[in-house]
């Protein structure tokens, strides 16, 4: 059973006890253990705060580590997500020629609430003005412009709902 005691305590030989372990020992050492300064054993001297700090920091990513690894796992969620960039390149819009306008914000919410006032589902809204449903769900997320919509999506929404989606130039 541990002993717990803040002086030497000799068990009667010519050396010490361990004030740790209570073990009898000639060779004690000096170790703070949870901030008070113990004469230990040699089994003992590995609970010594600073031994157990430098394991800790030994095994603990740098800042610089820490951050790396963040940067790649987002990286990779990313790709996974994304997956190859060529879609842009073959299925984005043209900006040239069909330009998105500055949009008001919230036009996402004016368009869902538009939709549902108008009693059509997005299936459906998305079929008879002829746009990818994709699209739709985009302007009804707020990320138009970084689904590649184009001008003529918001304005044929703004025709068919009759909603002002786009600032006045």
């Amino acid at each position: 059973m541990a002993k717990y005691s803040t002086g030497n305590s000799s068990g009667g030989g010519g050396g010490g006890s361990c004030e740790l372990c209570g073990k009898a020992t000639d060779s004690l050492t000096e170790a703070s253990v949870a901030g008070a300064q113990l004469s230990v054993c040699e089994n003992c001297a590995s609970h010594n705060d600073a031994a157990q700090r430098t394991k800790t920091e030994s095994r603990e990513p740098s800042e610089q580590d820490r951050k790396r690894r963040a940067a790649q796992r987002t990286a990779r969620m990313d790709d996974a997500r994304k997956g190859d960039a060529r879609h842009w390149e073959e299925e984005g819009t043209n900006y040239d020629d069909d330009p998105l306008p500055y949009l008001v914000s919230n036009y996402g919410d004016n368009v869902v609430e538009a939709r549902q006032d108008a009693g059509l589902q997005r299936e459906e809204l998305a079929e008879e003005l002829e746009i990818p449903e994709k699209h739709l769900l985009a302007v009804e997320q707020n990320r138009a412009n970084r689904a590649g919509v184009g001008g003529s999506v918001i304005e044929a929404l703004e025709d068919r709902l009759g909603v002002t989606l786009s600032e006045s130039a």
